[in-house]
């Protein structure tokens, strides 16, 4: 018999079932190097991973937080898409010297094994008049700079429905340029420098555990935010202090073992350059495309 070719055969599903892949893809617990490998196969398969696998893998890792960012609709749409998403919730950017914070050297990114957003450390970075806006921001992760120097925390964030945010309007009514300089390291888009816009509040220091002007971010025009801040050693009467502040936390963590962490960084997740420190596996990056 003569078989021919059905042309009214969508051509996803000559590739394979989408839930098929996302059944195989929760067999393997979601492992990066083979998600990204399979986007590299074929422009079908990278629209596969765009449209479906992404979007699954940022819900297995962090569900309340899609759930919020996402207002729990499936198939919702998320500012720089669900691959940005993915790449921020797994790749710590490292940090380029700047006019707030003065390096020697780069900090490179890499990749991390485990962080822990919070709305609650969201909420510490927002002004009095852009309270309202949704924002999850990570513990910092820490970058050992060396003798006689206090150490690099690195951290990432990403607004809800930033289009439609305060902090937005405020930028946009307050006519903030944009940076000529920085990109967002997760998307690829233009930022605002929040230093520059004055929208730093007091409580993201606190809460960082560094000195007033010790910080810098940037948020991005669809809603990414990154930055870093010098990290003060906490004594240990400021450590306990935090750890009653605990209690009030409201919080979206995770990590590959589903285990949530403390919510105030005690300087425990320490990573240099992408080496293997404190038992925290780092691959390197560079194996790995998030488009």
């Amino acid at each position: 018999m003569d078989h021919q070719p059905n042309s009214e055969v969508a051509p996803e599903s000559r590739i394979l079932n989408e839930q098929i892949l996302v059944l195989v893809f929760g067999h393997v617990n979601w492992d990066l190097q083979t998600l990204c490998a399979t986007a590299r196969v074929s422009r079908k398969f990278r629209a596969v991973a765009k449209r479906t696998l992404w979007p699954a893998l940022c819900s297995y890792r962090a569900p309340r937080m899609v759930g919020a960012l996402s207002h729990g609709l499936p198939g919702s749409r998320i500012g720089g898409g669900w691959h940005a998403l993915a790449k921020l919730m797994l790749f710590c950017c490292g940090c380029q010297p700047t006019s707030n914070l003065k390096l020697t050297d780069p900090v490179l990114g890499h990749l991390v094994k485990e962080s822990r957003f919070s709305k609650t450390s969201g909420l510490s970075f927002l002004t009095k008049r852009c309270r309202g806006d949704l924002l999850y921001v990570s513990d910092p992760c820490e970058h050992l700079m060396g003798e006689g120097r206090d150490d690099l925390g690195v951290y990432r964030g990403v607004f809800r429905g930033f289009m439609r945010s305060k902090t937005r309007a405020y930028l946009i009514g307050k006519q903030v340029q944009l940076d000529e300089r920085v990109r967002c390291p997760y998307c690829g888009a233009r930022v605002w420098s929040m230093s520059s816009a004055k929208l730093v509040p007091k409580s993201a220091a606190r809460r960082l555990g560094t000195h007033n002007g010790g910080l810098e971010y940037f948020v991005c025009i669809n809603g990414h935010l990154h930055g870093a801040c010098w990290l003060v050693p906490l004594t240990s009467d400021e450590d306990n202090l935090l750890d009653d502040d605990d209690d009030n936390d409201d919080d979206d963590g995770f990590d590959d073992d589903g285990i949530n962490g403390v919510d105030h960084y005690h300087h425990h997740h320490t990573c240099n350059g992408g080496q293997q420190n404190g038992g925290l596996s780092i691959p390197n990056h560079e194996k790995y495309s998030f488009n």
